[in-house]
Order: C-alpha cells, then sequence, then structure tokens
C-alpha cells in the first residue's frame, strides 16, 4: 500500500472512531503515528500538540496535516488531512437531516451519555501523556501548577475565560523566564 493512501485510511480511522473532537483524538493520534508506525517521535507529538493548538484550526487536523507533510510533503498532508476530515463530514451530512428525531432515540441518547466519559477519559490520557514526556525543570512545573489552578477555579466558579488566554499567558511566562536566564547569562 502507498504511504499516501495509509496516511489516508490511518486519519480516516481516526477521524471515523474518535469522538470528542480533537483532544479526545490526541491520545489515538500519538499511539497510531509514535507507537505504532514511528512517523513522529515523543518530542514530535509534544511539539505538534502546542503548535496544532496555537494555530488556527482543529487540533487533529492540524496534527494530521503535520504528520502527512512530515512523511510524504505537501501530497502526504492533503492525504492525511482529507482522510481525518472525511468521515466527520459524511457523519455529519448524514445525521443533519433527522438530528432532533435521531436525538430522541433512547440507545443513541444512552450511547452519547457513555461516549462522554470515554471522550473525558481521553482527553486525560493526552495530558498524562503530553506531561509524562514535558521538560522537567522548575518554570516547567510552575506553569502546569498554575495553569491547573486557574482552570480549577475558572470551571469551578464558572468564569468565563479563554483557554487561548491561558495559552497566551503559558507562552509569555516562558518567554519572560526565557529572557531572563539569557539576560543573566551575560
Amino acid at each position: 500500500m502507498s504511504l499516501l493512501l495509509e496516511l489516508f485510511i490511518t486519519f480516516a480511522k481516526t477521524g471515523l472512531f474518535t469522538f470528542g473532537g480533537g483532544y479526545a483524538m490526541i491520545a489515538l493520534i500519538e499511539d497510531t503515528c509514535v507507537e505504532k508506525k514511528k512517523w513522529i517521535t515523543h518530542d514530535e507529538m509534544m511539539s505538534l500538540t502546542v503548535i496544532a493548538e496555537s494555530t488556527p484550526g482543529p487540533v487533529a487536523i492540524n496534527c494530521a496535516t503535520y504528520v502527512g507533510y512530515k512523511q510524504k510533503g505537501i501530497a502526504g498532508a492533503i492525504a492525511a488531512t482529507i482522510g481525518m476530515i472525511v468521515p466527520s463530514f459524511i457523519i455529519i451530512f448524514l445525521i443533519t437531516g433527522f438530528l432532533d428525531r435521531f436525538l430522541e432515540i433512547q440507545w443513541v441518547a444512552r450511547a452519547f451519555a457513555g461516549i462522554k466519559i470515554a471522550v473525558g477519559i481521553l482527553i486525560v490520557d493526552a495530558a498524562f501523556k503530553l506531561i509524562k514526556h514535558m521538560e522537567k525543570n522548575p518554570v516547567s512545573f510552575l506553569i502546569l501548577t498554575c495553569s491547573f489552578i486557574l482552570v480549577l477555579i475558572i470551571n469551578l466558579f464558572s468564569v468565563n475565560f479563554s483557554s487561548v488566554a491561558l495559552i497566551l499567558l503559558s507562552a509569555i511566562v516562558g518567554i519572560c523566564v526565557y529572557l531572563s536566564g539569557k539576560f543573566r547569562g551575560r
């Protein structure tokens, strides 16, 4: 099987069998692309996740595009991206015609309730994998701890706070620490 077809099929399966959006897909993408296929390393996956979150577009599609590009250039990026998009597009296209009636079906409603739990677990799994492979230094732990506490407070008190703002704050702290170390090193 050609690599382009393999990229398409791999990401089509990811798009078809992973519910809950990009964050839930990160664990599956890492398992497939790092562990099984060895297309990228753990460090690349960590960097890729940060970049994919920081750039416009869905995280999973950005990840697929990068992996595809790394493996087979622009053609690989297109194959992986289309593979990731097609299953969702087809499912949503089919469901939109009868969405209200679809969600009223008891077994569908219960299936979605179970899927919500699985999605949460997949997101936590992705977070643990990222934490496990992050650079272990005081600044990283400080940013991790402060971000966790801030997200916890935001959720407990239902504060309207953008995750983009949290990412930007973390980036600013990282840049400040880098610059202060550079100036102290002179």
